[in-house]
C-alpha cells in the first residue's frame, strides 16, 4: 500500500513541497523565484584566477561571487576525473595550473549551491538527469546505480542499456556520451529507456549550440523547477497522490509528466479543498516547530539541535519520561525513541555535513547496538546520502550527511540583528561599566565641556538607578558633567559617546 503522499503548495514567488510518510511529515522542500538553486545549472564560464596553491581555479559564471573549481573537479577526456601526469608516478595528478589559464572559456556545471560566503562550487565533468537516467556526455561509460543491490539485475540492466544506447556505423562502440541508469528505472520498459536516452541526447546538442554561440557567463541550461523534480525525483512506488493547489502549474505538470514521467501523472491531483493544501496535515506548524532548538519526543524526553558553522549537535535528555521499570531501560526507551526523531529531524530541516548525536549514556552493549541498528534504520528511509560511524569513546554518534543546499533554518531565516547571531546579550549592568570606562577613556583623550551619554533606556534607567552613584563619582574624577539621552532605536548593546 502506498505510504507518501506529496503536497505541493504553489505561488508565482515561492513553491513548497511537503513529503508525508504515515501521516507524518518528513520532507520539506522549498523553491523560491528569485533565489532559484543552481545545482545542476550549466555555464559558459571565464577562469578569473588560478590558485596553484590551493590546486583550484576562481571562474566568472556571471554570479555575483566567483565559483570556486578544484583540481579534482577537471574532467580528462581520456577517461574522466583528474587528469595524469605522464611521469613515473601514474598516480600523480596534473597541477591545475597546466591544465587551465586566465582567461580560459570553459562549460562548467554548478555541483554546490553557493553557502554563506563561499562560492558555488563547479565542475567541467558535466552530467545531465533525466526520469531513468543520468547522460555523460563527455564519457563514453555506463553505469547501474549502486542501490541496485541484486547483481543478476544489474548485469541484466547493464545488457539492456548497452543494446539501448547502440553502435555506430560498422560495429564500432558508440562513442556519443555515456549513461548511468538511476534507482527508478529498475521496473522501466525499453521504450522508456529509448525516450530518456533521445531526451537527454537532445538536451546535450541544445547546451553545445548555445555554447557555441554565446558569451563567457551564459547559462546554457536551467535544471527544473522543485514543481518538475517532484515528479522526476520524489514520486515513486510508495507514492499515493500527489497534489497541488495551482490549476495552472497542474496543467503544466500534467504536461511534463506525460513526457517525461508517465507513470506519476495518474498520482496527479489538482487540490480544490477551501483550507490551505499545507492546513491538512498542519505543515506550518512543523515548519515552525523545524526552526526551534528542542524538540519534544512523546515519550517526554527531547532533543537540542544546534547548527553550526562546522557541524550540528544533537543533545537528548529523558526530561519528564520515567515511564520504565528502571533506569537503564528509561534511557534505552527514551534512545530508541530519539534515533527515530533524530532521524526525521535530519530530513526536515535538511542538516547536512558532520553531525555528532549525544544519546544518554548506555551502560549495557545490547542497548547501544539496539539504538544503532534503529538509528541506521530509519536513515535507510533517506534520500540524501548519510554514513555513520557509530559510537566514540565518550558515547557520542558521529555521522555525515551529504550537504547540496542550504538547510532549512539558513533559507528561511537570517542571524538576529540584535545578537548578531550569537544568541545571547550583555545585560544593562554590563553595558553600563562599559560605557563607564569607555568615558573615562574619552576624558583622557579630549577635554569636551560636558560627556552625553546616549544608549537604550534599559542602560539608561539603569545608569540613573543603581549605577548612579558610580556615574556621580567618575564625574567628579574627570572635572566634567555627563548627561544621559535614551536612543529608543538602540539595541541594548548599542551606546553612543557624545563630546559637547
Amino acid at each position: 500500500m502506498p505510504t507518501q503522499d506529496i503536497l505541493v503548495n504553489w505561488t508565482p514567488h515561492e513553491t513548497r513541497v511537503a513529503v508525508i510518510e504515515n501521516g507524518s511529515v518528513q520532507e520539506l522542500h522549498l523553491e523560491r523565484a528569485l533565489e532559484r538553486g543552481l545545482v545542476g545549472n550549466i555555464y559558459l564560464g571565464k577562469v578569473a584566477r588560478v590558485l596553484p596553491g590551493m590546486q583550484s581555479a576562481f571562474v566568472d559564471i556571471g554570479l555575483e561571487r566567483a565559483a570556486f573549481l578544484h583540481v579534482a573537479d577537471l574532467h580528462n577526456a581520456n577517461g574522466g576525473g583528474t587528469g595524469r601526469s605522464n611521469s613515473n608516478d601514474a598516480a600523480a595528478p596534473v597541477p591545475i595550473e597546466r591544465q587551465v589559464f586566465e582567461g580560459q572559456t570553459l562549460t562548467v556545471q554548478v555541483v554546490k549551491d553557493p553557502i554563506g560566503t563561499k562560492g558555488a562550487r563547479l565542475s567541467t565533468q558535466v552530467s545531465i538527469a533525466g526520469r531513468l537516467l543520468v547522460h555523460l556526455p563527455q564519457d563514453n561509460h555506463l553505469g547501474i546505480s549502486q542501490k541496485i543491490g541484486s547483481p543478476e539485475l544489474r548485469e541484466q540492466l547493464r545488457q539492456r542499456l548497452n543494446a539501448l544506447v547502440g553502435k555506430e556505423e560498422g560495429g564500432a562502440p558508440y562513442t556519443g556520451g555515456g549513461f548511468i541508469l538511476r534507482t527508478n528505472a529498475e521496473d522501466a520498459s525499453d521504450g522508456e529507456m529509448a525516450d530518456d536516452i533521445a531526451y537527454l541526447r537532445k538536451t546535450w546538442g541544445g547546451i553545445r549550440e548555445r555554447a557555441l554561440a554565446s558569451p563567457p557567463g551564459t547559462l546554457l541550461h536551467q535544471d527544473l523547477t522543485l514543481a518538475e523534480r517532484v515528479l522526476r525525483d520524489l514520486a515513486n512506488d510508495d507514492t499515493g497522490n500527489i497534489r497541488i493547489d495551482s490549476r495552472l502549474q497542474f496543467e503544466h505538470l500534467r504536461a511534463f509528466g506525460e513526457t517525461y514521467s508517465p507513470g506519476a501523472v495518474k498520482k496527479l491531483q489538482h487540490y480544490t479543498g477551501e483550507r490551505p493544501i499545507f492546513d491538512l496535515f498542519n505543515i506550518d506548524e512543523e515548519i515552525r516547530k523545524a526552526l526551534g532548538r528542542r524538540v519534544d519526543l512523546k515519550s517526554g524526553g527531547y532533543l537540542i539541535i544546534d547548527q553550526t558553522e562546522a557541524l550540528t549537535t544533537v543533545d537528548v535528555n529523558t526530561g519528564g519520561f520515567v515511564g520504565a521499570r528502571n533506569f537503564d531501560d528509561t534511557i534505552f526507551k527514551t534512545n530508541l525513541e530519539a534515533a527515530g526523531a533524530i532521524a526525521r529531524q535530519l530530513r526536515l530541516r535538511n542538516l547536512g555535513g558532520i553531525i555528532i548525536a549525544d544519546f544518554i549514556d548506555m551502560t549495557r552493549e545490547d542497548h547501544q547496538q539496539a539504538v544503532l541498528a534503529e538509528f541506521r534504520k530509519q536513515l535507510a528511509r533517506d534520500r540524501v546520502r548519510t554514513t555513520v560511524s557509530g559510537f566514540t569513546q565518550l558515547g557520542l554518534l558521529e555521522l555525515t550527511r551529504k550537504r547540496t543546499r542550504e538547510s532549512l533554518a539558513h533559507m528561511l531565516c537570517e542571524p538576529c540583528p540584535t545578537c548578531e547571531g550569537r544568541g545571547i546579550l550583555k545585560t544593562a549592568r554590563s553595558v553600563c561599566y562599559d560605557i563607564l570606562r569607555e568615558v573615562l577613556r574619552e576624558a583622557r583623550q579630549f577635554d569636551p565641556k560636558e560627556f552625553r551619554v546616549v544608549a537604550s533606556a534599559a542602560v539608561a534607567e539603569m545608569l540613573l538607578d543603581e549605577e548612579s552613584p558610580h556615574l556621580a563619582g567618575l564625574s567628579e574624577f574627570i572635572g566634567k558633567p555627563i548627561s544621559l539621552s535614551v536612543e529608543p532605536g538602540f539595541t541594548p548593546e548599542q551606546y553612543d559617546i557624545v563630546l559637547m
